[in-house]
């Protein structure tokens, strides 16, 4: 069986910022099928170390395949968790980072997947669960939330204006039978919002989709924990899961997750305790978009802490 496609997002660009050297401890804190760690992991050869970590125990193994594959691969650690669980757990290990990656977009082989639920592009159980062991489903999440609980959820996550009218057109149609597919959920919201506007460019159902996949996955609060930690360790140099120097990059795939990575970069550079290494954010080319469409939103930012 060939592996998954898999195109890593913004890859060069991640590189020239976090700049991995031989010997030094990397993190690809959300590692997906392993296209950014890879190229981390060839760069910092077999004197170094990598910590990859996913929420997708599948994915986890996939990318730890690929990296035993290389000629002369560092020493590799797996960690399976969240994100925001990472620096604690980096902590216990009793390792600090000289590069931190977060890719906080999809692999190819979640989003293609049927079985997984994160599209309605094909018909698959109503599922988005990043992590296969987890309890709640987005089914769940649609069969027990309250009405205006789910408008409100939808309007937060999915930016979505009509999460009213679609959370009272679930809460009705659940009543009559559960909603445990992808595509009778995309069809409801359809129903609930009537077709597509001209010059509307997504599907009607997009952002309810990601909203309950947010949700699902608690990605904001993951991300805004994350970020947290970068800062508690900007203020507290030499007893951190950070070493001192280190290069913390963030690849963000929508504004509700960029908000909080922008909001604390910036705070911290202007606190003095990190340098910003992006002023802006960094976008995908012309020829990135050509090659992948699926970067069009990717935007990167990064930081360096001092080295002392």
């Amino acid at each position: 069986m060939s592996a998954p496609r898999h195109d890593p997002v913004l890859l060069d660009e991640a590189l020239a910022l976090l700049a991995p050297g031989a010997g030094e401890t990397a993190v690809d804190a959300t590692v997906g099928l392993g296209g950014h760690a890879e190229r981390i992991a060839a760069r910092i050869g077999p004197t170094g170390r990598i910590v990859i970590n996913d929420l997708d125990p599948s994915n986890l193994r996939a990318a730890e395949a690929r990296l035993r594959a290389l000629p002369a691969p560092p020493t590799i650690e797996t960690i399976h968790g969240n994100l925001a669980d990472l620096p604690r757990r980096l902590t216990d290990r009793g390792l600090a980072a000289d590069l931190v990656l977060a890719d906080l977009g999809f692999a190819s082989s979640q989003v293609d997947d049927p079985a997984r639920g994160f599209s309605f592009s094909r018909d698959g159980p109503l599922d988005m669960r990043l992590d296969p062991s987890a309890p709640e489903t987005a089914a769940d999440l649609v069969a027990r939330l309250p009405e205006a609980e789910l408008a409100d959820l939808i309007r937060r996550f999915g930016e979505e204006r009509r999460a009213g009218r679609i959370a009272a057109k679930l809460v009705a149609a659940r009543a009559d039978a559960p909603i445990l597919t992808t595509g009778r959920l995309a069809e409801l919201v359809r129903q609930a919002v009537g077709p597509r506007r001209p010059g509307e460019r997504i599907d009607p159902a997009t952002r309810t989709f990601q909203a309950l996949r947010i949700a699902v996955n608690d990605e904001i609060g993951s991300v805004e924990r994350f970020v947290g930690a970068v800062g508690r360790a900007a203020r507290s140099p030499g007893r951190s899961w950070l070493a001192p120097g280190a290069r913390v990059a963030v690849i963000a795939f929508h504004s509700l997750e960029d908000r909080p990575v922008k909001r604390a970069f910036a705070d911290l550079a202007r606190a003095g305790l990190a340098d910003a290494l992006t002023r802006k954010p960094i976008r995908p080319g012309a020829g990135e978009l050509d090659r992948n469409p699926r970067a069009r939103s990717a935007r990167l930012r990064a930081i360096r802490l001092p080295s002392s």
